[in-house]
């Protein structure tokens, strides 16, 4: 997401924090260099004006010319507009009710927008934060629309209300409340209907089913590869239905961004939810902070943490952290690390987060294939010689090798590689300035 955008964004920031000293000239150039990668990202024009114009004004005031770091304070004005630019956090979370009561969330959209996906997936997301979600299938003008949901909805362990035969998307909507009400769900999520295109039809069932079940959230799902189109008909549904916030699809396949970068301004409402892959699990909470920092390519350490959270048990992480104080982290341990990190998501979303990262590392630095290769090698191994890894003499090294068809050179390359990694990790936890060096590197 946000590729070159980024990119451009991120050399441009180089290129003057290098400098001890700047010009009004050097400042002119930069924002000249931004206006245009912005107006590439296809960013609404009056958008990309208003952005020049302000961070111009402020950057070329005293603050920024005769500060002691030049290069950092314009860095941080570019972030502050941003950050601005894509909305502040104080509309970003859903406004649901206690579970005492049943909240509603009407979701809508044209049709190939990702609409019916994402329902299943914001379902999935509250259902973890502990909401009972019930998911309604209202969509009744699209073949096997129902269908797809009721297939979603048991995917994720949710339950999927319809009226078989049923024709009035409204009576579905309004019978889905009533019982989700009577059995004690605390969240109703409503799939609508969607057109290939917007017309009045659309917009008077929308309207209807609004004003029949009275939404505490009304979402609107846009295909973020579509850019400015996005944005058009979202305020298009803006103004003749009313929308509490967008939820952005296929986030992840959007390099450009001109969407995220022009919603907020143009709407006047948030984003609050991306998609960022095609699993269950991949819809993110949009925080425009952390946007901001990687679009500048400053990483995003919050998200990385969040997200290892997520892969990494915590007593798991505890019981590692004593094996490896005691020096007793073995090669089932090394095995399940691996394992692990799969679960925090594809390599060029983990490189965006990392400080300094984005432009300087790439898929290719990380090698995929000798992961697997490693992970092939340590699973044909017997227990006992994950446990002891120096009792791994020749004929075993063969026999391992032979096991994961590999060669007794990566077998060796293995071991030596793990041996280091254990050596490294006595260093780091025997050396507190050097622990402290590597969190600060983080920007922890």
């Amino acid at each position: 997401m946000f590729d070159n955008i980024s990119t451009k964004f991120s050399s441009i920031m180089k290129n003057l924090s290098g400098k001890g000293k700047i010009t009004e000239k050097n400042i002119r150039d930069a924002v000249e260099d931004i206006k245009m990668s912005l107006l590439d990202a296809d960013v609404n024009l009056r958008v990309v004006r208003k952005f020049i114009n302000s961070t111009l004004e402020e950057a070329l005031g005293e603050k920024v010319l005769l500060s002691v770091d030049p290069g950092q304070q314009f860095t941080k004005i570019v972030y502050d507009k941003m950050v601005a630019l894509l909305g502040d956090e104080s509309g970003q979370e859903l406004k649901l009710k206690g579970k005492d009561t049943t909240s509603v969330i009407l979701m809508m959209g044209l049709q190939g927008s990702g609409k019916t996906t994402t329902a299943h997936k914001l379902a999935l997301k509250l259902t973890k934060e502990g909401r009972k979600v019930m998911l309604v299938a209202a969509d009744l003008v699209r073949p096997a629309a129902i269908t797809q949901l009721q297939v979603l909805g048991e995917k994720v362990g949710v339950r999927v209300f319809t009226i078989p035969g049923e024709k009035n998307p409204v009576k579905v909507a309004t019978e889905a409340v009533k019982t989700a009400r009577h059995e004690l769900y605390d969240t109703v999520i409503i799939d609508t209907s969607g057109r290939m295109h917007l017309d009045d039809t659309l917009m008077k069932e929308i309207q209807d089913i609004a004003k029949a079940v009275n939404p505490d959230e009304t979402l609107f799902v846009a295909d973020a590869m579509t850019g400015q189109n996005a944005v058009t008909i979202a305020k298009e549904f803006e103004e003749k239905v009313g929308i509490s916030g967008v939820i952005l699809s296929k986030f992840d396949s959007d390099t450009r961004g001109g969407a995220a970068l022009s919603l907020k301004s143009v709407v006047g409402k948030p984003i609050k939810f991306i998609g960022t892959g095609e699993k269950s699990e991949d819809l993110e909470a949009f925080h425009p902070d952390r946007i901001a920092s990687r679009i500048l390519g400053m990483g995003d350490v919050v998200s990385l943490v969040e997200k290892a959270q997520q892969a990494f048990d915590k007593d798991e992480a505890e019981r590692l952290a004593k094996k490896m104080q005691k020096n007793t982290f073995d090669l089932q341990d090394y095995l399940d690390q691996l394992e692990n990190m799969n679960k925090m998501g594809s390599v060029d979303k983990l490189i965006e987060m990392i400080p300094g990262a984005k432009g300087n590392i790439s898929e290719e630095d990380i090698n995929l294939k000798e992961v697997e290769v490693e992970k092939a090698i340590i699973k044909s191994m017997t227990k006992f010689e994950r446990a002891n890894y120096r009792i791994i003499g020749p004929s075993r090294r063969k026999r391992i090798a032979k096991g994961s068809g590999t060669s007794v050179a990566d077998v060796n390359r293995l071991l030596k590689k793990f041996e280091k990694s254990k050596l490294m990790m006595k260093k780091l936890l025997g050396n507190k300035k050097l622990q402290a060096s590597m969190l600060s590197k983080m920007g922890m």
